[in-house]
Parts: C-alpha cells; structure tokens; sequence
C-alpha cells in the first residue's frame, strides 16, 4: 500500500515540530501493507493498555504514569517530548492515528470507545510536557494561550486565589497561569472559578489541560465523523477493507487453535471446570447446555470451540455433544447426520481441513449478537443490567463487587468488567494481564488455581451454592500480533453453514 515519499531527514523537523499533535493533517507517505498492519496492531496494543490502566489505576497517578511510559517505551511511542530524535516514534505516531481512525469510524460504539481512549492518551502526553514545551505546542496548534509573566501573577495573587476555587495562596504561587479569551474558558466563567479582567480569563495550568482536551476532543469528534462518510470510498479498496474489519475485530494474543493441552481434560471435569475456570461466558452457555441439551448454532460454534482451546480431542468433542443432545429432542442418528460432520469440521478432519481458532472477546462482542433463545455473545455486552445483577448473584458475586462491574458495563468496558470477575471469583487484587480471550481467561484461572499465582485465600465460597443448586452445571503484550487470524475469520463464516441447523 502506498500512503507519497519517505521524508528526507532535513524535512523531518518540519514534519514533526512537535511530539504531540492534534491530528489535523493526514499522512502522505508511502508505506507498505505489512507496516500499516503493524503499525495499526501497535497502537491497538497501546490503546487497550490506556483503556485498562485508566479503570485501574487514577489516571496522573504514580502508578498509571510509569505503566503507560512503560508501554509507550516499550511499543516506540512518543514517551515523553524528546528534543530532535524521535522522528521514527513521531511518524509511527502520526500514520498509526489515522489507521485506527478508518478502522474504528464504522459505528457509533467504535467511535466512541476510540475517542476516549485517544483523550486519555492525548492528556497523559500533554501533562508530561515541560512548561516550556507545553506553550510550544500551544503556539503549534494555534491555541493563544500566552502564560502571565511571574510579577503579574504575584500582583493578582489575592484575586486568583479568591476566584479560583481549590487554590491556596501557596499553590497559587507554585502554578502557572495562562490568558486566555472568554470564548474558550466559557465553561470555567459560566461555574465562576475563574478570574476574569479586561475580558480574558486567566486559567491555572490545573484547568487549562481541561480547555485544551476540549478542543481536541470536538476537532477529533468531527474528524471521525467526516472519515465514517467518506468510508465508502475506502471500503471499495479490497486490499484495505478486509484489514480495517480485522482491527476494529482485532485479537492480539496468543494463538489458541493450537491444542497445547490436547487430551489432558476429561469429560467428567468439564462440570467442576466450568465453575471454577470459565469465563462467564461459556459458564452461560454450558449451563444452558446442561439444563435444555441443545444450544443454537450460534451457541456451538462458541462453545465448541473453546472447548476445542482447553484441550477436548475430537474424538471427546463428539461424545461430549453427542451425549448431551440425546438427552433432549435430537437422537443417535440424527445427531450423526446432521451435527457430527460440523464437529469434525470445527477440528479440521472435514471440509477445507483448516483448524478453526477459538473466538476471542472481541469477535464475541462485536459480531452475531445473540436473538431469543441464544446463549451466545458477551454477558457484560449482552445481557440486560438486571440480569446480569442476578447472574452475579447467583454466582456469590460480593455485591461491591457486582456494582463495581455494572459500573464498567455502563462506561462499556465490557473486557474490563470480564477481568474484574476473574478477580472476585479467584480473589485476587490485581489480574496482572489484560484479559482479550475466554481461553486466556481459562489458562490464567488454571495457572492461579494450580500455585502459579499468589491468592490471598481459598476461593471456595464462590460457585458452590450454583453447583449445588443446577446439579450439573459447573494477553500478553509480547504475544505474536494475531494478524493471521484475518483467513481463520473468512474461513470461520464458511464453517457456520454447517451449524445452521437448529
């Protein structure tokens, strides 16, 4: 793919005066398909960093700023604004943006996950600039906002301390102040915690990240939307369609079609597995499975394929569903007939012979939702508050612990709200990870519950009482980016032909 010309490197500077950017003017460079993937597959990694940190941890905390450096360093991102020799950081900034923004401009949902991840980077890079640098990058993106000279500050210290609430006289002298015309501080003027003269207001450098943030997020919300417009033109390039699909879909772990613990589990352990070690959901479809003996297409293709991940052989796959669909409405032969060859061809002994990976979450919650009657799909993304509350309850979720997870559901960190259950039902403090697949979910929770991790206690009062009462139910930032799984995706709708029989 070509985005015209590689920059020479006196035009370097001119290119990229400043570390930090608003994004205004789009890359002209050439550059090849695999470096657009991978350009784009880096800054997702980032972003989801962003995203979990930012639930995790208070965002400017000690904490937050040395894992997102880390990360920052780590991937080749700007990190700080270095002086002249990170033009290859800046570039890979400039062009990764804009890749993201063709992908995630395709919905609402999308677009504002996207935006909000972008704001949350944009002000971590904006804080740690030097006062120096901060006003460059004003001048840079046309915001005149001019800092007040240290004598006029000390002459006006009473009426900025008295209009600017929170502010001692202390902290009044340590901070900046920055000039700035009422049109842009309208917000600050119209709450009066600001101090107003001559028809400016003179805005602390605690707020004035608030007012630049504000200008960013409108210009970068208008950008979005003129790019979902105009994604009709792009959608026609069959070279870039397919990748843009894949990363707003976009996996970036480890590769779980491949059958590391092939045989190591046996049917009779999936019930207690699935309490102890099953991501919410797939404990959701087992149980439906274990209570009606029939899932939906949808359903198996989900299922099936997780339990492909965990280690089931196929010769255990076609017992386990066999076994189970007898119990209901299906019997021997019409299960041989119509539901077996789909099996053998989820392990790749059928058909094209391919061996289909598992889903991973973002392909769960983001494609073929479930209707009535599903059991498919993301619990945290799917499923009604209400009765997701009582599912958790169900589960002897404590209930802080059920109102800290409807609270990310709400703010639609569906992934985040998936890690924060793995962290009450094991007990732990902090997962560690980012969670970006349900067999992930599965590997870390054997890990921990096999002495691989740290737990504060026990976690045998979680899942008992639903074993009890239903009787039979019971990321790695180093990985490999997952760009592969673009063929296994196309192949997969091909293979859900073969479950449509309900």
């Amino acid at each position: 793919m070509e985005f015209s010309r590689r920059a020479q490197a006196g035009e370097r500077r001119e290119l990229y005066p400043h570390s930090l950017q608003f994004y205004l003017e789009p890359p002209t460079e050439n550059i090849s398909l695999a470096e657009f993937e991978s350009l784009a597959v880096d800054r997702l990694r980032l972003l989801k960093v962003v995203e979990n940190l930012g639930v995790s941890h208070v965002r400017n905390g000690d904490t937050y700023k040395a894992k997102l450096e880390q990360e920052l360093r780590k991937l080749k991102f700007p990190y700080r604004a270095l002086a002249e020799g990170d033009y290859d950081a800046r570039r890979k900034d400039h062009i990764s943006h804009f890749i993201l923004r063709l992908a995630y401009c395709q919905s609402e949902e999308l677009r504002r996950w996207f935006l909000q991840q972008e704001m949350d980077l944009f002000r971590y890079r904006f804080n740690q600039l030097s006062a120096g640098l901060r006003q460059k990058f004003l001048d840079h993106v046309n915001l005149h906002f001019e800092a007040i000279s240290e004598e006029l500050k000390n002459k006006w210290a009473d009426d900025l301390c008295a209009s600017t609430p929170g502010l001692s006289m202390i902290k009044v002298k340590e901070q900046m102040f920055y000039k700035v015309g009422l049109v842009d501080a309208v917000e600050l003027f119209r709450a009066r915690r600001v101090f107003i003269k001559d028809g400016f207001a003179y805005v602390p450098v605690k707020d004035i990240d608030a007012i630049v943030l504000n200008n960013y997020r409108a210009k970068l919300s208008k950008a979005l939307a003129l790019t979902a417009r105009a994604l009709p033109s792009i959608q026609s390039d069959e070279r870039l369609q397919p990748l843009l699909n894949h990363l707003s879909h976009s996996y970036i772990g480890p590769d779980y079609s491949v059958q590391k613990n092939a045989g190591k589990i046996s049917l009779e352990q999936i019930d207690a597995l699935a309490v102890k070690s099953f991501p919410l959901c797939m404990r959701q479809l087992h149980k439906a499975l274990r209570e009606s003996h029939h899932l939906r297409h949808g359903g198996r293709m989900q299922y099936g394929l997780f339990l492909k991940g965990i280690g089931l052989t196929l010769e255990q796959a076609l017992e386990f569903w066999k076994k189970e669909f007898i119990q209901g409405k299906v019997d021997a032969d019409k299960f041989d007939k119509g539901y077996a060859y789909s099996i053998r061809h989820n392990y790749g002994k059928e058909g094209k012979r391919k061996d289909y990976t598992p889903y991973s979450c973002m392909k769960i919650i983001m494609t073929n939702p479930p209707s009535q009657g599903d059991y498919h799909g993301c619990p945290f993304r799917h499923c009604d508050p209400e009765l997701l509350k009582q599912k958790l309850q169900l589960y002897r979720v404590p209930q802080s612990g059920v109102n800290q997870i409807l609270e990310l559901v709400k703010g639609m960190h569906y992934q985040l709200a998936c890690q924060k259950y793995f962290e009450l039902t094991h007990d732990i403090e902090d997962i560690g990870f980012s969670l970006n697949h349900p067999n992930q979910y599965f590997a870390e929770s054997q890990r921990l519950l096999s002495g691989g991790r740290d737990v504060k206690k026990e976690p045998t009062h979680l899942g008992n009482s639903q074993q009890r009462s239903s009787g039979q139910e019971s990321m790695n930032s180093n990985s490999t980016p997952a760009s592969s799984n673009t063929a296994t995706d196309a192949e997969l709708e091909g293979l859900e032909e073969y479950f449509a029989e309900d």
